[in-house]
């Protein structure tokens, strides 16, 4: 049998899905909740705890409970990275038209907001091994953050590495100031002669940290996804390597593998 607090839970969530209670709109407080369907205000509490572990409502501090504007969605498809290398040697105008985000989310480049921090960072012990590199060598460390207008959280954290000897050939692309990239990395790496071969995804998820769960807005309980992404040239040389944290409440993966017939 449903507990009392469920009970409540079940019915404010049913006013959520059926419209009668819409994005943003204001729920009401504590102590009128637990008036209008006669239980303590610990109870009430109780069901409004419920339904914020699942994302239908949040608090905002000083002003009261809301019921969650959905965020907009994310799919992420192993086939953009052909798109992206398809793309990278485009003119320029056609690659100022739309990039990787606006791929995955239907948006559009005026509809984004895109911050690039660069710095100098020297590779640790794994950075090291993954790249094939003594630990020490200088990277080249990007870091991303894009989000849509309408929303404060960005889509993912993203950190990215490149070695610093290796780009360097093209002072530009040491320069954040020239970011967004029209054409993205692909295109940056083919100002230096570079074309990639492949790229490796490894996937694992768990908890967010503080830090993650507050820039990335999560509701309690959801996991972020990591994606660490080794991009190689045609001779099979690391040549990028990033760290993507994604929220897992408002992002789909796909993972589209193609079969060879016998």
């Amino acid at each position: 049998m449903a507990k009392v607090y469920e009970r409540i839970a079940d019915e404010l969530r049913e006013s959520i899905r059926s419209g009668q209670l819409a994005p943003g709109d204001q729920l009401p407080t504590e102590a009128k909740l637990a008036e209008r369907f006669g239980k303590s205000v610990p109870t009430v509490r109780e069901a409004l705890r419920l339904l914020r572990d699942e994302g239908l409502i949040e608090k905002q501090h000083g002003r009261g409970t809301f019921v969650r504007r959905p965020r907009t969605p994310v799919v992420r498809s192993n086939v953009r990275h052909q798109w992206e290398k398809d793309r990278a040697r485009e003119p320029e105008p056609k690659r100022l038209q739309t990039g990787a985000t606006e791929h995955d989310t239907g948006l559009t480049v005026n509809d984004l907001v895109f911050y690039a921090s660069y710095r100098e960072a020297k590779a640790d012990a794994e950075l090291a091994e993954a790249f094939g590199v003594p630990e020490g060598t200088l990277l080249l460390q990007r870091t991303y953050r894009t989000r849509y207008s309408a929303e404060t959280a960005p889509f993912n954290l993203v950190t990215s590495y490149l070695i610093h000897e290796l780009v360097a050939g093209n002072p530009a692309l040491l320069d954040e100031t020239k970011e967004p990239w029209p054409g993205g990395t692909m295109n940056q790496l083919f100002t230096i002669g570079i074309e990639l071969g492949r790229i490796e995804e490894r996937v694992t998820a768990r908890p967010p940290t503080p830090e993650e769960a507050e820039e990335l807005e999560l509701p309690p309980g959801t996991a972020v996804v990591l994606l660490q992404k080794t991009s190689y040239d045609i001779d099979d040389r690391p040549v990028e390597i990033s760290y993507v944290t994604v929220p897992g409440d408002r992002t789909e993966m796909i993972f589209n593998t193609p079969l060879e017939r016998w």
